[in-house]
């Protein structure tokens, strides 16, 4: 019996990994750290940058918001989820719904504790975005594009909480000379969004069956798969942009190996795409964009190593 009792308990604890989808979690911690130490704050050793008390909270609060964002919006599609990712659905439906209610409230409680010990503009922050989280899974995400734009926007703000850290933290007569950084974050920033809109809009493909009994009014089912496959492809088109300010315009180290790679992948992606209609198909290309997404997380390193071991100048004092 008390075997048993363990067992259940650790399958409850293995689903409630999968409704958080815990396996997520460490990778945003990893991108919003490397981002700190190469992108945003590259003039701070990294040792500084990890031993930042504020910081390390800060990502704290994101990673449980996200983990809240994705309970919540698990409660509200556990109906297309069982058509669309039934092993997935059936592993989640071990934690009652009641119980990941409880959980969400909690998360968000400590979020906003960690919010206002930071700072006001933090609790102002990550209250907006667990409300926005709330409202995406509620109602937009039933709507075309808004609810695919909405989604990327939220999965790229995290990083926006970091550079409001930094960006605070910067005496004004530096704020001037921080124009041009502030360029190629934001070309980073542009870059990544886009991944993310193209793999939400994938997922739209790949999900058309779950969408369909929920009533989810997604771009392949109001206008059919042909049209959601050009704004696929006009998307992928649109990620030449950053890419070009990011290699031709300013320096992005060894990190330009990086982007030349992602040219050549996204060029076979969209051939791909267009002789795509299984589910099968349309999952590769979504774990493609995936493998983008996380080893770009990865050769951020590639800008300039050194960065480890010491900052380039002393902008911002602590």
């Amino acid at each position: 019996m008390f075997n048993r009792k363990n067992k259940l308990f650790a399958l409850k604890i293995i689903s409630l990994f999968s409704v958080i989808r815990g396996y997520n979690i460490p990778i945003i911690i990893i991108a919003q750290y490397l981002s700190a130490i190469f992108i945003l704050a590259p003039e701070i050793r990294a040792l500084d940058v990890l031993l930042d008390f504020h910081l390390f909270l800060i990502v704290f609060a994101s990673s449980l918001s996200i983990a809240s964002g994705y309970i919540i919006n698990n409660f509200y599609d556990s109906k297309k989820d069982l058509i669309n990712r039934p092993n997935k659905s059936m592993l989640d439906r071990l934690v009652s719904q009641s119980t990941k209610l409880k959980v969400y409230f909690s998360l968000n409680f400590i979020v906003a504790v960690i919010g206002w010990f930071v700072s006001w503009r933090a609790l102002l922050f990550f209250s907006v975005y667990i409300f926005l989280i709330w409202y995406y899974s509620h109602k937009i995400k039933r709507y075309p594009l808004i609810g695919n734009l909405m989604a990327s926007f939220m999965a790229v703000l995290p990083f926006f909480a970091i550079l409001l850290y930094y960006y605070t933290k910067l005496p004004l007569y530096e704020i001037e000379s921080y124009k041009s950084q502030f360029i190629v974050i934001f070309a980073h920033a542009t870059f990544l969004f886009l991944l993310l809109l193209i793999r939400e809009m994938i997922k739209d493909l790949e999900n058309i069956k779950g969408d369909l009994v929920d009533n989810y009014k997604t771009i392949p089912i109001l206008y059919g798969e042909e049209t959601s496959k050009k704004i696929i492809s006009i998307l992928t088109l649109f990620t030449l942009l950053p890419i070009y300010i990011l290699i031709e315009m300013y320096d992005v180290g060894y990190m330009d190996i990086y982007f030349y790679c992602s040219l050549i992948i996204l060029i076979f992606f969209i051939l791909y795409l267009w002789k795509s209609n299984t589910k099968i198909q349309f999952l590769l290309l979504h774990n493609v964009l995936k493998f983008l997404i996380v080893s770009g997380v990865f050769c951020i390193i590639l800008i300039d190593p050194s960065v480890l071991w010491h900052g380039k100048k002393l902008l911002l004092s602590f």
